[in-house]
């Protein structure tokens, strides 16, 4: 019995865990959606201190060329190591591309909103690290949920050292969404982690074709990743409007992006398609009661919520509290089809020690 509160204590401490992450992933939307990336030129500091300023009078007269040749000092480091890699066009970027180094005027409304980032961000590592340290208890019964715990662990780290690369290189699209996807990796992480602590607990339910259903499930989760990167390649388009063109109309920004604004606008109906069927096929094959049919009425309402954000986007020429929203929604719905695709694994695998056992 003690055991068993111990896995609940620790799937309750994942979900939070899970949910601060979820939470982080908005506030970088709303760090993007303002213009605030930069509101922090350098990192960990803000403007070389741990409480960022709140006036400009607070900074030397000359700080743009203090923290644009900062950069450009740690850029020129980080573009050797690039073409140590194989490299040689991100190298070149990175050390050369002049708008890296245009270090934006001050502004205290950015830089708090950066800052409190940053604030989450550390916040959570914090969790994570303390969720390695809880899983410690399944080093003798499941080895596998401490060292994917200690993976979160290192992929945090990396994911810091990532996002002070994302502001040396002054907001550098691949960088950023490199940055987005990591922090996926690291829900999905936690999820299997979380998941796999309670697979003693749960209560198989196989739907009938399961075939159909694991491939149905992989393939949503393919196609919702794809329109993530792509959707960040859109942001990434408007970005570099705005940059291009000081001033421009909300209203030309969308009809700007080019082709990879309509792939994505497109292959929402395909995402949303391929998860109906999915929907279609859980209620045929499984009970009414089953927890897969409840994460898909529930991943239902969260894709539905997605695109009602993403046409307003469109139609409504990205407003700005619409784009966290949108990414938000995008990455919990990716989070849900892992979960099924864990579940009916662990399903299958207790169903088939369940049959060894009575044929034994």
């Amino acid at each position: 019995m003690a055991n068993q509160n111990s896995n609940i204590g620790f799937r309750r401490f994942g979900i939070f865990t899970i949910a601060a992450i979820y939470l982080l992933i908005m506030v970088g939307g709303i760090v993007r959606s303002t213009g605030s990336g930069m509101g922090c030129p350098d990192w960990p500091k803000c403007f070389g201190q741990w409480v960022p300023p709140t006036q400009e009078s607070q900074l030397p007269e000359n700080y743009k060329e203090i923290y644009a040749g900062k950069r450009k000092d740690k850029n020129l480091k980080l573009a050797r190591y690039l073409d140590v890699l194989g490299l040689p066009e991100l190298s070149y970027a990175v050390a050369h591309d002049p708008a890296i180094y245009n270090e934006p005027t001050f502004n205290p409304v950015k830089t708090w909103i950066e800052y409190v980032n940053r604030l989450l961000g550390a916040s959570i590592g914090i969790l994570i690290v303390a969720t390695l340290v809880y899983s410690f208890r399944f080093r003798q019964t499941d080895p596998t949920i401490t060292w994917l715990s200690a993976a979160a662990v290192l992929l945090t780290v990396f994911q810091a050292w990532l996002g002070s690369i994302v502001v040396s290189t002054n907001l550098l699209p691949f960088m950023i969404t490199l940055h987005m996807v990591l922090a996926i990796m690291m829900v999905a992480l936690l999820i299997y982690v979380i998941a796999r602590s309670q697979k003693e607990t749960i209560v198989a339910d196989i739907p009938k074709n399961v075939t159909l259903i694991q491939r149905l499930i992989y393939t949503v989760m393919a196609l919702s990743m794809s329109q993530i990167v792509l959707g960040t390649q859109v942001r990434e388009g408007v970005d570099m409007i705005r940059a291009a063109v000081e001033q421009i109309p909300q209203t030309l920004i969308v009809d700007r992006i080019g082709l990879v604004f309509y792939i994505h606008r497109s292959f929402s109906i395909l995402v949303l398609l391929v998860n109906v069927y999915l929907w279609y096929s859980l209620r045929q094959a499984s009970m009414q009661n089953s927890l897969l049919l409840k994460l898909q009425n529930s991943l239902m309402l969260i894709i539905l919520a997605a695109v009602v954000t993403g046409v307003v986007m469109a139609y409504f020429n990205i407003p700005a509290f619409a784009q966290p929203l949108h990414l938000t929604l995008s990455t919990i719905m990716i989070g849900l089809q892992l979960l099924m695709a864990v579940l009916l694994r662990f399903y299958q695998q207790k169903e088939v020690a369940q049959t060894m056992q009575t044929t034994a």
